[in-house]
């Protein structure tokens, strides 16, 4: 587990913009996860750690893509139908036993083309008369040809290390062969992520409530989120508001975690103590981003363990995990950040404060022409959140959304 220095950030004064911390966390903090080699059936979410260069063509040889007849283009007749005697037999998983230039060798999908032919006729183009097969006029030279390497090139890239694995990924690499009698694959070790919530009011969910009590909505929300990720979320529970009590506990899982990450305490309140726990334990890069909603978020580290607090309202909390944990965690886990980047048509109109970025809870719509459309969500913090599809994301000089603007969104299935 790596561990940063004192001074591995300069503390900003001012509310650093999304983009700038982000660009911060990449330039400043090294990628903190080790190697391990596991199995491939358990690679699914995990981070690859080298390139994965494949070892073979795939396909590994020139195969048919359909059922039919295999033949050499050189031995048909020029627009016109064309007899060729029947040549043999290859189904998949055998190799030809010899050459097929001169015949039609009945060949099945998968299967390798016999020496000589480079075209496949479907079954059912052609008709058989006795031992001759008739071959329609017209048959392009390489049809239904699938040719070695057409896919995958050996040598050549197939997965680039930072690639977080998902089933997709997992059958390419399976398809390639890895060596070994089970498939194995270089993988980043899981980060493991101490987890807190802080605040007197705070509850656990299934606990009664005390007076003037709430449910703690955030570490559930959380903990799924950073498994999400491909990390290892470890729930620490809830920290009350005590300065003492917070420094010693968060100081107590520094040594064996590779992140800290705490939600409620981070604004300038008398009983807010995230704040000077992490500038009297560690180092505190900043504490306000220009962010709405969700300016107060404190980035730092506790005895060189990268350190995070999120705002405590859950809606303010899943945003700025959105923009800055992710991002944190990926880099952290030395994982390419793959989100799509995609636009979803504005159904409203709204104005916005300059100098800040916004994210804004939105349904999509159909709109009058069947287009979809991003309308705000209905409800209040939470229950719009739940109830949402994703976020749209204005940026920092947008002072007004019209209708149908083009507006950056992310799905809410895309976080992890």
């Amino acid at each position: 587990m790596g561990r940063l220095s004192a001074d591995c950030f300069d503390a900003a004064p001012a509310p650093m913009r999304v983009a700038d911390a982000v660009a911060l966390i990449r330039s400043r903090l090294p990628v903190l996860s080790g190697i391990e080699t596991v199995d491939l059936g358990r690679g699914d979410g995990r981070v690859l750690a080298e390139d994965l260069v494949a070892p073979i063509d795939l396909p590994p040889f020139d195969n048919a893509a359909v059922d039919g007849y295999a033949v050499r283009t050189a031995d048909l007749s020029p627009g016109a139908e064309t007899r060729l005697p029947l040549g043999g037999r290859v189904p998949a998983g055998r190799a030809p036993s010899e050459a097929g230039a001169g015949y039609a060798v009945r060949i099945f999908t998968g299967a390798p083309l016999p020496p000589g032919t480079d075209t496949v006729a479907m079954q059912e183009d052609v008709r058989l008369d006795g031992g001759t097969v008739v071959l329609p006029a017209g048959l392009a030279l390489g049809a239904n040809r699938r040719r070695a390497g057409e896919d995958v090139v050996r040598g050549r890239l197939a997965i680039p290390a930072g690639t977080r694995l998902s089933p997709r990924h997992l059958a390419l690499a399976a398809a390639l062969g890895l060596p070994g009698l089970r498939l194995r694959v270089p993988l980043r070790v899981p980060l493991r992520v101490a987890l807190f919530s802080t605040g007197d009011e705070l509850a656990p969910a299934g606990e009664p409530l005390p007076p003037a009590g709430i449910h703690d909505a955030n570490r559930p929300m959380l903990a799924a989120l950073l498994c999400r990720l491909g990390t290892v979320p470890v729930d620490f529970g809830i920290l009350r508001d005590s300065a003492a009590s917070l420094r010693e506990r968060v100081a107590a899982v520094a040594a064996d975690h590779d992140l800290i990450v705490t939600s409620g305490g981070v604004s300038v309140g008398e009983e807010d103590h995230v704040r000077t726990t992490v500038e009297t334990s560690g180092g505190l890069t900043f504490w306000r981003l220009a962010i709405k909603p969700g300016r107060p978020v404190a980035l730092g580290h506790v005895a060189g363990t990268p350190f995070i607090g999120l705002p405590g309202n859950p809606a303010a909390a899943y945003v700025t995990a959105l923009a800055i944990l992710r991002p944190l965690v990926l880099h952290l886990s030395g994982a390419l950040d793959a989100a799509p980047s995609l636009t979803v048509r504005s159904g409203f109109a709204s104005a916005k404060r300059p100098g800040r970025r916004e994210f804004l809870r939105v349904c999509l719509r159909p709109g009058a022409d069947g287009t979809p459309e991003a309308v705000p969500a209905p409800g209040g913090a939470l229950s719009s959140l739940s109830g949402s599809d994703g976020l749209v994301e204005l940026a920092e000089d947008l002072t007004a959304i019209r209708v149908g603007d083009a507006l950056p969104y992310t799905a809410h299935g895309d976080l992890g």
